[in-house]
């Protein structure tokens, strides 16, 4: 591939920030299907590769919408079901933030199970049902991660056959 060609450099930088997008899903430093998807929507702009452009960037947001909605859905409607409250998410996050600053690496998804967990043992007063609670709101994000990886590698896959039929 040479560099010095204006397409074979964006169809390069594109993947770069598809990469970085997907990786983001399970990193959550940038915003990964977003970035993902902004990586094609760069690349249909200023891509010369005819009217199938427009179709890849068509069936990428199609599937980085739906995506987006089952993120939220599927795992929120699976919390309500086992009776975990906002509250105990909100303070999860909170304290995942925190933790995010103060423990390196680790900080963010120690101080939001840490979180849930004493917003949990606070509401219900015993140690176990407080560790079922945050037990389902743990695999309720894990859901969630789960579903946006897909989502984004969806948009990888839908952007690479373009590419390759362009």
């Amino acid at each position: 591939m040479d560099l010095t060609d204006t397409q074979s450099t964006l169809v390069f930088v594109c993947a770069l920030a598809i990469l970085v997008g997907t990786v983001g899903v399970v990193v959550p430093v940038v915003p990964g299907l977003i970035l993902s998807w902004g990586a094609v929507l760069v690349w249909a702009l200023f891509s010369d590769a005819g009217w199938g452009r427009w179709l890849v960037l068509f069936i990428a947001t199609f599937v980085a919408l739906a995506g987006t909605a089952a993120k939220y859905a599927w795992p929120g409607r699976r919390l309500k079901q086992s009776g975990v409250p906002n509250w105990s998410l909100i303070a999860g996050g909170l304290l995942g933030i925190v933790g995010f600053f103060v423990v390196p690496v680790v900080g963010l998804p120690l101080g939001f199970v840490l979180g849930i967990l004493l917003a949990e043992l606070a509401r219900l007063k015993q140690m176990r049902a407080a560790w079922a609670a945050t037990w389902h709101a743990v695999k309720a994000v894990g859901l969630s991660m789960l579903i946006e990886l897909s989502a984004a590698l969806g948009v990888a896959v839908v952007w690479v056959v373009g590419v390759i039929a362009a």
